[in-house]
């Protein structure tokens, strides 16, 4: 198995925790993972990417090279698109539809969406209006993880081990409610899958 998955957004959004669910179901898989951390402005609102890279065999590098990312999971469509160089032609964006507008000059986003609906593989969702309407408003960024896990190659329970394990330390409530946009997500996905 080889993954390579480039997550991005600004920060605030929860990109690395996303990262940490996905690393934690990989070890747990005994599979070998490498994460490199981009955080822009280092505070919230400024851009946040990072590299996570999974393989059966030895990881010899934390960073992916243009061209060979399995995946973009993005909780910012703008975002998607700055790493799209990063795509492999095999490749899959998993983006939120809405946008974070933290900038003067923020592109038209049905200009961005065109061009990323335009891509072979994409999920594209509103994250954020699917997790209010999940009752789980504040786990937008588990619900953008539940539609990618259908691309990830790592079975959903595996993720939702991770989830349980990432999350225990802030009590069941609180687990409840990622499991429950994870799988919110995970629908959405499944569904997109099948067009």
């Amino acid at each position: 198995m080889k993954l390579d998955i480039i997550l991005s957004g600004v920060g605030g959004q929860g990109i690395l925790s996303i990262a940490a669910i996905i690393g934690e179901a990989a070890l747990k898989e005994g599979l070998h993972i490498k994460q490199a951390e981009v955080h822009g402005m280092s505070q919230r609102g400024g851009d946040v990417q990072s590299n996570l890279r999974i393989s059966s065999e030895k990881i010899y590098s934390d960073l992916i090279a243009k061209g060979s990312a399995d995946v973009i999971i993005s909780l910012e469509p703008m975002e998607a698109l700055r790493y799209l160089p990063y795509l492999s032609q095999q490749g899959w964006i998993v983006t939120n539809t809405v946008a974070y507008v933290n900038i003067k000059n923020y592109p038209e986003i049905g200009t961005i969406l065109d061009e990323l609906s335009s891509m072979p593989n994409v999920i594209l969702l509103d994250v954020d209006t699917l997790a209010k309407e999940s009752g789980v408003a504040r786990a937008a960024n588990i619900v953008l993880l539940g539609a990618a896990s259908v691309i990830l190659g790592i079975e959903a329970d595996k993720l939702e081990d991770a989830i349980t394990q990432v999350f225990s330390r802030k009590g069941e409530a609180i687990v409840e409610m990622n499991i429950k946009a994870f799988r919110a997500g995970r629908s959405v996905g499944e569904s997109q899958m099948k067009k």
